[in-house]
Formats: C-alpha cells, sequence, structure tokens
C-alpha cells in the first residue's frame, strides 16, 4: 500500500465526518515521520458512530468487504487491503474495542489517540503506548521486530520482546 492511497483514504474520511486512527505499520511508520518499509495494508481504528461514512469512502474508492470477523475486525479490499478495528468512545475519550465475541475487550485510554506524519502530511494515529500494549502476548514476525526496533531507537522505549 502507498502512502498517497492511505493520505487519499483519510482525506476522504474525513471529509466524509468519520473518526480514524492507524494502527500497526502505518502507524509506526507516522509516528516516526517517515515510511520505514513497504505495508502491505492499512490498519484503521474507527469510531463506531462513522462506519456507515468511512464505509461508503471505501465503497466509492473500489474497496469491498472480504473478510469478516466481527466484532473484533473487518476487511475491505480493492486498490489494497484496509484492516478495520470499530471501537467504542466513552465519555472520557476512552474507547473500547471487542477482542472476540465473548465480551473481552481492548481498551484504548483516551491519552493513545494521537498524530504523526506521512509524507510530511499530519495524520491520526496511535501512540506509542498503544503499538507497544498491541505488540505483546504474541510471537513476533520480522515486521514486528523492525516496527519495535524503530520506537526504541525513536522513543527510547523498551518492547517486550
Amino acid at each position: 500500500m502507498e502512502a498517497a492511497l492511505v493520505l487519499e483514504l483519510l482525506r476522504e474520511v474525513d471529509a466524509a465526518g468519520a473518526r480514524v486512527w492507524i494502527g500497526g505499520g502505518w502507524g509506526v511508520d507516522a509516528l516516526v515521520g517517515r515510511q520505514t518499509r513497504p505495508h502491505a495494508d492499512l490498519d484503521l481504528i474507527h469510531d463506531e458512530t462513522g462506519e456507515p461514512a468511512a464505509l461508503a469512502v471505501l465503497a466509492d474508492a473500489g474497496f469491498a468487504e472480504t473478510l469478516n470477523l466481527r466484532p473484533v475486525r473487518f476487511v475491505w479490499d480493492g486498490p489494497a487491503e484496509v484492516d478495520l478495528h470499530p471501537v467504542t468512545f466513552a465519555a472520557d475519550g476512552s474507547a473500547t474495542q471487542a477482542a472476540d465475541d465473548q465480551g473481552a475487550t481492548f481498551h484504548y485510554p483516551a491519552d493513545c489517540f494521537v498524530t504523526g506524519r506521512i509524507d510530511g502530511v499530519e495524520v491520526p494515529c496511535l501512540s506509542v503506548a498503544q503499538q507497544l500494549r498491541f505488540h505483546q502476548g504474541y510471537p513476533p514476525r520480522d515486521r514486528d521486530r523492525h516496527d519495535m526496533a524503530l520506537l526504541r531507537a525513536e522513543f527510547g522505549v523498551n518492547p517486550a520482546f
């Protein structure tokens, strides 16, 4: 997935009134302010209240749903792959995402919704701390090790692996 497509989708989703934040590899690259590796997909955390608007943007851009793992996440493919993670916001600005269909949840503290940069453009993304939380509890892949090494080098954090 190319940076230009990421930025185009973010502009269109924002114009439609939906709120999204970049997670995953593109989110790490946004935090460090530069693209550091190729990306196969774009992870978007989205406010579930704006989901219809966000999906309309994706449909207009030639995407269609190809994988439904709701309530946790779902995938739309088209010119690239977009992995969508719906969250529900609380009054204090924190959010939760389903972790399974049994009621477990992932927690997003209010301060984890930050901004970064892709090609010099400010974009919404998840914080360093939230990226670290999501990279725990599973065997790391090469790209995970790459992303955590970047966060360690740029921000002096210690990933769990």
